[in-house]
């Protein structure tokens, strides 16, 4: 294979995902459109869209639980379907948004070993990997307990913990943080992050923008079954029209001062950049009606200061507002 073709990274390794032109219908309704995507072995790429945009479907197609109506898909190097299709599924994570895909009347620790044998892990180890999962999603202490007495939040760690047993190559990964409180959110994401830091292949779903912040390397945008983008975060960011931005930086040879002078000089004559009185760390970014936030976060990582996170002002607010607001409304 060559690099021409598409099969392969620019390494020359095989793509962990190589999927082209998939289609899928449901009697009259297409639900997913000429899709393709490509992903390499340690990528972060988040799946945006609404609900029902497609993202479900895809992924279950992806992770081979579907077939496509047309379309051809190659895992790790290996056509899905073909001699090397059953190996290429075993390095696969999957990370369901439901919470009805666990044997309820057995204990998480039972659930965990159970698909760790079906993946190929002898007892004792998936009994080792199980227990330490566990530990890692905070279900150490209810291990022993029935799934049927999970709460929703107990089972969407455990689906994450299921989704790692194996150690996959592949994890594919659906809305897996709804619903979860901030500590339940910061150890899936670190979990996650871990795997892909591992090599891991990591496709998440979702239509939250602040799960990507910061985890994704790259974007895929669907809206009614169709690819509407597919770029990088920053070229994302760089479609959106920014006002004022809260960054988060991080240059350990210079002052604030001296590094909000400096990037200033590089946005300039399109924005500004200011230290914040609060931390050495926060700045603020204020950027004209014509320019976009994109630019300027390349801009200032060209300059090898480190975009630690970057929060919309007018955003966030209006996001808090309209919460609260609609926890108000009958």
């Amino acid at each position: 294979m060559s690099a021409g073709d598409g099969r392969v990274s620019a390494e020359g390794a095989p793509r962990a995902i190589e999927a082209r032109g998939i289609s899928r219908r449901f009697g009259d309704a297409l639900a997913v459109r000429d899709v393709s995507l490509r992903l390499a072995r340690g990528e972060t790429r988040a799946l945006l869209g609404p609900n029902g945009a497609g993202k479900t479907t895809l992924l279950r197609i992806l992770a081979g639980l579907i077939e496509p109506t047309a379309g051809s898909i190659s895992l790790l190097g290996r056509p899905v379907g073909g001699a090397g299709g059953r190996a290429s599924r075993r390095a696969i994570g999957y990370v369901p948004s439901g919470d009805r895909s666990f044997y309820l009347r057995l204990s998480g620790l039972e659930n965990l070993v159970f698909f760790g044998r079906l993946h190929g892990l002898s007892r004792g180890e998936a009994r080792r990997r199980a227990s330490e999962l566990l530990e890692r999603v905070d279900l150490a202490g209810a291990a022993h307990r029935r799934v049927g007495l999970y709460s929703h939040g107990m089972q969407k760690r455990l689906a994450v913990a299921r989704g790692l047993v194996n150690r996959p190559a592949i994890l594919f990964v659906d809305e897996a943080t709804h619903d979860l409180d901030p500590e339940g959110v910061r150890r899936v994401q670190g979990l996650v992050a871990e795997a892909a830091g591992g090599g891991t292949a990591v496709l998440w779903a979702t239509q939250r923008l602040d799960e990507i912040r910061g985890h994704a390397d790259s974007v895929t945008v669907l809206a009614r079954g169709e690819v509407r983008f597919d770029g990088s975060v920053l070229e994302l960011m760089d479609r959106s029209p920014a006002r004022r931005y809260h960054l988060r930086l991080r240059d350990g040879n210079r002052t604030p001062r001296a590094v909000a002078k400096d990037l200033t000089a590089l946005v300039a004559p399109a924005g500004s950049v200011e230290p914040s009185p609060t931390s050495a760390e926060h700045f603020v970014l204020s950027l004209s009606e014509e320019a976009v936030l994109g630019r300027a976060l390349a801009a200032i990582s060209a300059a090898r200061v480190d975009v630690l996170a970057c929060r919309e002002e007018r955003s966030e607010i209006e996001e808090a507002f309209l919460h609260l607001v609609g926890e108000e409304r009958p």
